[in-house]
């Protein structure tokens, strides 16, 4: 038997048309819809989802001033390349999925991935916690920045320290008064 690839045209596809229609509305800030309190949705892998997940994060913080769209969307970035860049969600037909909670001072935003092989045998009185690397945001440095911006301007994060499953999550407060962010815009 011969073994044929059958060709195909290559065919450009919205990616809002990949999600189901009763989730479309977690990608649109005009829908009208009332406020959530918990939103959650799955990713693909690779970095082409990226425009997706960063509507996704921006709509879950439409209610917010423009910095904190801003600033919200671009950790939560960081937490989904982490994904992509680190564990088995970034490898074919891996997924991650975020989850926003709206809470009484601000956004919780966790990322689960499908983790990593793990290194020897996992004890689970042992976690094995995330760091943010402390040169991270060093100019000159070349990896480590995600979880040191994280770590910086998050009002708080952490990780449920099990890698072979791993939740990784921050608080951003409504409230950037004492933001590191703010010192930030200052600055330009």
């Amino acid at each position: 038997m011969n073994a044929r690839t059958l060709e195909l045209p290559e065919v450009t596809l919205p990616l809002l048309a990949t999600v189901q229609s009763k989730h479309r509305h977690y990608f649109d800030p005009d829908s009208g819809r009332a406020p959530f309190r918990h939103r959650r949705y799955e990713f693909g892998a690779g970095p082409l989802q990226m425009p997706l997940v960063r509507a996704f994060l921006h709509t879950c913080a439409e209610r917010q001033s423009p910095d904190y769209q801003y600033l919200f969307t671009l950790l939560g970035s960081e937490l989904a390349s982490n994904a992509i860049r680190h564990t088995r969600s970034g490898e074919r037909f891996g997924h991650y999925s975020l989850t926003c909670e709206r809470l009484r001072h601000g956004l919780r935003l966790t990322c689960q991935d499908q983790g990593t092989q793990p290194v020897g045998s996992f004890d689970a009185d042992h976690p094995r916690h995330l760091s943010a690397d402390p040169r991270g945001l060093d100019p000159d440095a070349e990896a480590g920045r995600g979880l040191a911006m994280i770590d910086a301007l998050a009002s708080e994060w952490g990780d449920n320290g099990v890698p072979i499953t791993r939740k990784v999550w921050f608080t951003l407060a409504y409230d950037l008064t004492d933001n590191p962010w703010n010192h930030l815009e200052e600055q330009r």
